[in-house]
């Protein structure tokens, strides 16, 4: 989890905080969505399926917006 929160190397200073913030909430975002995928793969539930639908679509909403 600190590696998560530690700048790259080579990126200090050329991004403000404001957009190192945005960089790693995307990451965050996208790896949620990759974990979404695999449950989506996985499920045999037709409730279950659809909770992960929304749930992707809303990821897919804040990764847009961040974009």
């Amino acid at each position: 989890m600190e590696e998560a929160d530690a700048e790259p190397s080579g990126n200090s200073g050329s991004s403000s905080p404001a957009d190192r913030q945005a960089t790693l909430k995307k990451n965050d975002l996208q790896l949620s969505r990759k974990h979404i995928l695999q449950q989506l793969q996985n499920s045999s539930s037709e409730r279950y399926t659809e909770l992960l639908r929304r749930t992707l679509a809303d990821l897919d909403a804040q990764i847009a917006a961040l974009s």
